[in-house]
């Protein structure tokens, strides 16, 4: 049975196809010059670039096939916006000093432009690519019912995917990339045949919430659709993006991860994906069938998908860099030391990784089977009347799914299964990892909510220690020595808190994925290395209210971010998404802006170069002039080498660089810079 997605489209769209590159016998390339400046973006115009030279009636006609005219040359950033956007195309040797038509002017009946954006008057019958008007609107996270006139199709092996576009990008969302699957089996790539109405997205995984099992679908967002994909030479690079939640909750059409902003923005395809959750995504059992990684299998299955079809979206199968966080860094890690995933990437961004102490050890240090069902599996497994079952397997899969997912403190754990994976952490000391470049980073009070609760009037360090899973030995260390000082505030209990985050960031964050990057690169197990810390946050995972923002003031009333605050897990997913300032979370200052600019470029940067310093040549071509003006003013991220001394980049406005942080701290809570070898 095929997944409900897979669908003929309705009546409405039969009538006339939605073009494609293949029907207009031309690339399409999307441009949008995007400052991320949003209180601004509908004054900025995009194009669809035709790359087919033609007459200017020919060019017109294929604007038209996608209910568009020729690009018009008014509006207040059109002679700035046009001119970034065409020394960029001039730096592909195809369109060097290229003209282009335009939509004609009174006093040029057939107008072409070309650098540095001037107009001119030229024989309607010679022969240039075309610009195209771009009038779909920004309709991020609103994707029912879409205008047909903005539709767009691209057909991959025996699939035609009817997509759309906004503001931003071509858009095909909700396309299953997995055969539909028996529970507790692992997934295959999908392998039907016919449309794919790729217009909405796809149902979450089921968590707590909601969701379904039928679930497993990802989200294209690409600014380019090739008529040719194997002749091309213009294939993007592609960010593949792992959501967080615990491996309990999440979906890849969250709206803070819309892809278009870094589409427009670095020139990249994002896809983002669905995984399985919780128990259903996790559980093992000692049975020798039911082994447990379901989730991270399905991510392996993305990724095949990808690599067999995200050429005909534009994207570059031999280019692809996965990138995740909190439980999809953990995600990251465990692709970085599973064998079927080697070779599917060439990049790894962990973003928040954790690993060490109490809740977090566990997404670094993989169980076995037999203790993730000793602790875990057996009880949901009684809890669901399936215990003495002569079938146990059986019997789970015949429960309704909310039955096994709502089972409190099911298992959600990577475990060591012998295929996916097959050590019980990443190895970082002898090289059998995947051959793929790779940033690893934290935010700067990463751990601030996950010690455990806001203290109360009987807590002590020590309780608060314990109760976060410290050892009675390494809570006797912390509290004897001075490397954890409480601060002399007025309030008691938020100088507590502030020790506890500290140590929680520590022990769950900061310290493992530093070792983890120290001895990689000792060790030469990945190509390059690097490694940030993000020391400015907005919003983020914020279990104990208050915490996470900076208090208003009366020139800042949506908070003043130089007044103190913590910055909490999540809170670097607006920037480096980009997605900042476009829902309810406007900019508070200035810098708000200029880190979103200058995070999305550091991570375009990387999916394009495998080195997060943008060039300079780009840049320029882009005119990005503010990330260009802050790298002159603090200099460059340093690549993580054993003899380097300032290997972390510390990701504020300004960035700075710095040592690695906490050396004697870590060395007491368990988790020396050596921990790794």
């Amino acid at each position: 049975m095929l997944p409900l997605a897979v669908l003929l489209l309705v009546a409405t769209h039969q009538a006339i196809a939605a073009p494609s590159a293949t029907s207009l016998q031309t690339d399409l390339t999307f441009l949008f010059q995007n400052d991320l400046n949003w209180p601004t973006a509908p004054d900025h115009k995009g194009t669809i670039l035709i790359s087919k030279f033609g007459t200017r009636a020919q060019g017109a006609a294929a604007c038209a096939e996608l209910n568009e005219s020729l690009l018009t040359t008014d509006g207040p950033y059109f002679e700035s916006d046009t001119k970034s956007l065409l020394t960029y195309l001039n730096i592909n040797s195809r369109y060097y000093k290229q003209k282009f038509w335009v939509e004609s002017t009174p006093d040029a009946p057939c107008s072409v432009i070309s650098l540095p954006g001037a107009l001119q008057s030229v024989s309607c019958n010679s022969q240039f690519p075309t610009f195209c008007s771009q009038s779909a609107p920004y309709r991020r996270n609103t994707d029912v019912d879409p205008n047909p006139a903005y539709q767009v199709q691209v057909e991959s092996k025996k699939l035609t995917v009817v997509g759309t576009r906004d503001h931003l990008s071509f858009r095909f969302l909700g396309i299953p990339y997995a055969d539909h699957f028996e529970r507790f089996s692992y997934s295959k790539p999908f392998s039907g045949v016919g449309t794919i109405n790729a217009l909405n997205y796809g149902s979450p995984c089921t968590q707590s919430s909601g969701g379904s099992e039928d679930c497993l679908f990802l989200n294209i967002y690409t600014p380019y659709l090739p008529q040719n994909p194997a002749r091309s030479k213009n294939l993007k690079p592609v960010m593949f993006w792992i959501h967080g939640g615990g491996f309990t909750s999440g979906e890849g059409s969250d709206s803070i991860y819309d892809g278009g902003n870094m589409v427009s923005r670095s020139d990249v395809v994002v896809v983002s994906i669905n995984y399985r959750l919780g128990a259903l995504g996790f559980l093992a059992l000692e049975d020798g069938v039911t082994n447990g990684n379901f989730g991270i299998a399905d991510q392996i299955t993305a990724l095949q998908w990808v690599k067999e079809h995200i050429a005909d979206f534009g994207g570059d199968p031999s280019l692809v860099t996965i990138h995740g966080q909190s439980a999809g860094a953990g995600s990251v890690r465990a692709l970085l030391a599973s064998p079927p995933a080697f070779g599917l990437f060439q990049g790894a961004i962990a973003q928040s990784n954790l690993g060490g102490f109490g809740y977090a050890a566990t997404y670094s240090k993989y169980l076995t089977i037999q203790e993730q069902y000793a602790s875990f599996g057996g009880a949901l497994v009684s809890s669901v009347g399936c215990a003495g079952s002569p079938n146990v397997l059986a019997c789970l899969r015949a429960l309704p799914a909310s039955n096994i997912i709502s089972a409190s403190n099911g298992p959600r754990y990577i475990v060591v299964d012998g295929k996916f994976i097959t050590t019980d952490q990443l190895q970082v000391n002898n090289g059998q990892a995947a051959r793929a470049h790779v940033m690893f980073g934290w935010m700067r009070d990463d751990g601030a909510d996950f010690i455990g609760a806001f203290p109360t009037t009987n807590s002590t360090l020590t309780s608060a220690l314990l109760g976060a899973g410290l050892s009675s030995d390494v809570v006797k260390k912390v509290v004897g020595s001075n490397l954890f000082p409480t601060p002399l505030g007025t309030n008691s209990l938020q100088n507590l808190f502030n020790v506890t985050s500290r140590i929680g960031t520590d022990g769950q964050f900061r310290c493992i994925d530093q070792a983890t990057l120290i001895a990689a690169a000792k060790h030469d197990v990945f190509p390059s290395v690097w490694a940030y810390q993000f020391d400015r946050s907005y919003g983020g995972y914020e279990p104990v209210p208050g915490t996470c923002n900076p208090p208003p003031t009366s020139a800042f009333p949506n908070g003043d971010p130089s007044q103190p605050y913590y910055r909490c897990h999540s809170g670097e997913l607006y920037y480096m998404f980009g997605t900042l300032g476009q829902d309810s979370q406007p900019f508070r200052d200035a810098n708000d802006l200029l880190l979103s600019q200058y995070a999305v470029d550091m991570w375009g940067s990387f999916a394009r170069t495998q080195n997060p310093n943008p060039s300079a040549y780009f840049l320029a071509a882009r005119g990005y002039t503010n990330t260009t003006k802050m790298l002159q003013q603090t200099g460059g991220w340093n690549k993580v080498t054993p003899r380097e001394k300032m290997p972390l980049r510390i990701i504020d406005a300004p960035p700075t660089n710095s040592q690695w942080l906490e050396e004697k701290q870590c060395d007491l809570l368990g988790y020396p810079f050596t921990f790794y070898g």
